[in-house]
């Protein structure tokens, strides 16, 4: 089983959404980064559990501990190990599918695949295990800030609700003004509407969210196969419920031609850019230096509480489950952390590969 991701900058994540703790191994971070736990902590609190109605109502602290990696408030190069312990677990909501698998889980192939599966929460397979992400993506954040680089993610469209384009600086003020975590306030109010109309159904909507990456550098990525976009979709599919990447126009550049959407190149002071970024950041496989822009788009949670059919397979045979427990009735508001965080790492291990972070000493 892959836990692992990066090549400079790497991320290992491990426990599972009932287990004991959770959380991430970062290898290969230079020293001489200052950092405490609160770094980490701030983007923790923005995907943690019961804090708004549109959020599960599972009461986690997520209060991370560091257990290696600094040395007088400064990392010092070696492994940065950050848990989290988990507090409120309800494994016995969970006990009737040790042998059914629900709709739309990773459930029937864990089971096929391992014989031997945490049903607990999901186990492993939860999107509580991106604890590990928030975590090394908190310092990758951090070390990018040392060179002016700064990234937001924000729910762009829930159901069929969709937001207002707005400027970064907008988007980052925004976010925090409301549980949606959307860049367009009107929107946000109807997002919240949707969202809360479908929870009292006992159903739940997807969305898409956006991610914006400003001031990186030009040369960030290669070619072929280590391609700045290609890593950057790797990561984000990764994030569970996500079913589709896009970055700058995505699959729209179908619906143009070449001479609408190409990104024509010009000078204004002194430095070059492009009049347009339907290329969202990255040409060639390698960043171009305009503003990196990708998508992703979140199924609706599959826990849901409406009855549904599955199978009993120690009977073998058809059975109706309702799912008990407390889910989300949207995952996107608290996905932005995670795409943020995953954007970031990808970017760090970047930067430290492209020779614009020292791999080893900040200060040199």
């Amino acid at each position: 089983m892959s836990n692992s991701i990066g090549e400079k900058f790497q991320i290992t994540t491990f426990g599972s959404s009932h287990g004991k703790a959770l959380g991430a191994v970062v290898d290969g971070c230079p020293a001489n980064l200052k950092l405490t736990a609160e770094d980490i902590q701030k983007e923790l609190d923005k995907r943690k559990p019961g804090t708004s109605k549109v959020t599960t109502p599972r009461k986690e602290a997520d209060e991370v501990q560091i257990l290696s990696g600094i040395f007088n408030g400064k990392t010092d190069g070696t492994p940065i190990t950050g848990i989290v312990f988990n507090k409120n677990q309800k494994s016995k909501d969970y006990s009737m599918f040790k042998n059914t698998p629900r709709p739309s889980h990773g459930d029937y192939a864990w089971m096929m695949k391992y014989n031997n599966y945490d049903y607990n929460g999901g186990g492993r397979g939860s999107g509580r295990v991106t604890i590990g992400h928030v975590i090394g993506g908190a310092i990758a954040k951090k070390l990018l800030k040392t060179q002016n680089i700064e990234i937001i993610s924000h729910v762009v469209q829930i159901g069929d609700v969709k937001a207002e384009k707005q400027d970064f600086n907008t988007i980052k003020e925004n976010v925090e003004k409301n549980p949606i975590r959307c860049g367009d306030i009107d929107a946000a109010r109807e997002m919240e509407d949707l969202i809360l109309s479908v929870k009292e159904e006992g159903d739940s909507v997807g969305g898409v969210v956006e991610t914006i990456a400003v001031n990186v550098p030009t040369g960030l990525g290669e070619p072929v196969f280590s391609r700045l976009d290609g890593d950057l979709a790797r990561i984000l599919m990764n994030i569970g419920a996500v079913k589709g990447v896009e970055i700058g126009l995505g699959f729209d550049v179908v619906n143009n031609k070449a001479s609408q959407i190409n990104d024509e190149y010009i000078i204004e002071d002194d430095k070059v850019m492009s009049k347009t970024n339907n290329s969202g950041g990255i040409i060639g496989g390698m960043s171009n230096g305009m503003p990196i822009v990708s998508r992703i788009a979140v199924k609706p949670t599959p826990s849901i509480s409406k009855c549904q059919d599955s199978i009993d397979l120690e009977k073998m045979e058809n059975k109706k489950i309702e799912i008990k427990g407390r889910h989300d009735p949207c995952i996107c508001p608290r996905v932005t952390v995670v795409a943020e965080s995953s954007t970031a790492i990808v970017l760090a291990d970047h930067m430290i590969r492209s020779g614009f972070i020292h791999p080893s000493d900040l200060e040199k």
